[in-house]
């Protein structure tokens, strides 16, 4: 890998690679909007990502060294285990709810902004 490669961030071109992109998708790549894009986007998806480990290993983790916290009984037939094991199938609805609607308000408006940007 040469120093100008390390040098870059991860999930970024080196500056080789820019100059090999046709003319436009350049000017979009360079874009102040589509750097806000990606910024954001990375972030939250990180942070969605982070979230949803923590909610899943974290149950996984109770099942390997709480069982006993699960098997306590809600009623005659259902335990604790259960509604915890429906909460993390619907905390990745609502993750994934959260990112399209982040998606649908912001990043589609940067999208529009850094093609524009590319038009103009």
């Amino acid at each position: 890998m040469t120093s100008a490669a390390a040098s870059v961030a991860p999930g970024t071109l080196t500056p080789e690679e820019v100059a090999a992109l046709a003319p436009d998708i350049r000017r979009i790549y360079q874009s102040p909007a589509f750097a806000r894009l990606r910024a954001r986007r990375g972030s939250l998806a990180l942070k969605l990502s982070i979230a949803m480990c923590v909610i899943y290993y974290g149950f996984i983790l109770m099942i390997a060294f709480a069982p006993q916290v699960l098997a306590i009984r809600i009623d005659e037939v259902i335990t604790v285990g259960i509604p915890l094991g429906l909460g993390v199938i619907l905390s990745a609805i609502v993750l994934t709810g959260i990112y399209v609607s982040r998606a649908n308000r912001e990043f589609d408006q940067l999208s529009a902004d850094a093609l524009k940007a590319a038009q103009s």
